[in-house]
């Protein structure tokens, strides 16, 4: 892949008050996607607040796009159902990774920066972007659209393949 700075490890962890899709429950599915770049958790059968506890991989070339999510009700006789779609940049998280050396030997759980939730994004809740085990880590809340109700809860950790997100390649890339 040209210009990969590195892996987003995408922890797609649960799903909360998922929309009733079949007569009384739903069987919900995460698509994950980023440029041409298409993922996928397991189905959970029967349950409007699953748990995938899924990690999924994406190659990170153009940090500027943005990653998409998309929830689905299994039907096997029948088109699946859309249960809602959010999406999020993932810029700050970048910015952070790039700081992380100046990080190091801070206590853990250090906050190094916060989103808050607007109309902008699809938070639910202000994000967090961690210092944890010696690495950075942002915790998700995303609010569904295009439903009634419904969240997902994600969680992202950066994979430096062989030190190719250095400084410079960041910035340059970034803006």
């Amino acid at each position: 892949m040209e210009n990969l700075l590195g892996l987003l490890r995408l922890r797609v962890i649960r799903g909360v008050n998922l929309a009733i899709r079949d007569s009384k429950s739903s069987d919900p599915y995460v698509i994950v996607r980023m440029g041409q770049q298409k993922l996928r958790t397991r189905v959970v059968k029967k349950n409007l607040n699953p748990e995938w506890n899924e990690d999924l991989t994406l190659s990170i070339s153009d940090p500027i796009l943005p990653i998409k999510i998309m929830v689905y009700d299994r039907d096997w006789f029948s088109r699946d159902d859309k249960m809602g779609d959010a999406f999020f940049h993932i810029d700050p998280f970048i910015e952070a990774i790039r700081l992380q050396n100046q990080f190091r030997g801070l206590p853990e759980g250090t906050v190094v920066t916060k989103i808050q939730a607007s109309r902008q994004n699809c938070l639910s809740e202000e994000s967090k972007i961690v210092w944890n085990k010696g690495k950075i880590v942002q915790n998700m809340f995303l609010r569904l659209q295009n439903v009634e109700c419904g969240e997902v809860e994600l969680q992202l950790e950066w994979i430096d393949v062989s030190g190719l997100l250095s400084i410079k390649e960041a910035e340059d890339v970034a803006y």
